[in-house]
């Protein structure tokens, strides 16, 4: 989020995102109203964060300007109701299946999207090197997922030991990139599940959830004696 920056670089950012083409120290200096040395400082750290990237250079009848731009990890900083959108979407759909079909439709959208991610490593036939790719995958995706082994007499998070094959690994999720959806609508959950599911061919124990409270989404995988997803 941009509140996490300081006043002046926010206004830097919001200067860069109203201008798409990009702007020059200058310009940004004059805009600012700070001198150039302080917008060079200001870009400098921006950059290394890389919230800030080089633009074009432009041609000023002299030496050329170097313009800056908003990076798409800058633009990502500012508000997008995605959640506020997708509420919406997905109330409308289950008012006109009803239900049972909203979770089956969720369900399937999961299970296709977690054999799509499969089917991209078929070299991996280890189960604790699948579920470590899948939570690779989900912490690309925002879940802060994390890999762990339960003991036979308590759990462990987030720490890496010597798999068992006699205890189901588990992955935990301290962060739910549907949070506010899944508490207005747990069926979202089913979602989550399917995408496991069908990523590791398991049945999965959601064991704690943070929609009802739990300070972590926790999926413990329990292996199928049906045969593994086909190409």
């Amino acid at each position: 989020m941009i509140e996490v920056l300081g006043f002046r670089q926010q206004e830097l950012l919001r200067m860069l995102l109203k201008n798409k083409g990009g702007m020059t120290i200058d310009q940004l200096s004059q805009a600012l109203k700070i001198t150039r040395t302080a917008v060079r400082q200001h870009l400098s750290a921006l950059e290394k964060d890389d919230l800030v990237h080089l633009g074009i250079s432009r041609a000023s009848g002299g030496r050329p300007e170097q313009l800056y731009i908003l990076s798409p990890k800058g633009r990502e900083l500012f508000p997008r109701h995605y959640s506020w959108i997708a509420e919406l979407v997905l109330e409308s759909i289950k008012q006109e299946t009803g239900a049972e079909r909203h979770r089956e439709r969720l369900k399937g959208i999961g299970t296709a999207i977690g054999t799509n991610l499969r089917k991209q490593h078929p070299e991996l036939t280890n189960p604790t090197q699948i579920i470590t790719k899948l939570s690779e995958h989900m912490e690309q995706l925002g879940y802060d997922a994390t890999r762990v082994e339960e003991s036979l007499e308590s759990r462990i998070p987030s720490v890496e030991i010597i798999p068992s094959t006699e205890i189901p690994p588990l992955i935990e999720a301290s962060n739910c990139v549907f949070h506010n959806l899944a508490i207005k609508d747990p069926d979202i959950c089913e979602f989550d599940r399917a995408l496991l599911s069908a990523f590791t061919n398991s049945d999965v124990d959601h064991q704690t959830c943070m929609a009802t409270g739990d300070n972590v989404c926790r999926f413990k995988f329990i292996p199928k004696s049906s045969t593994p997803v086909s190409e």
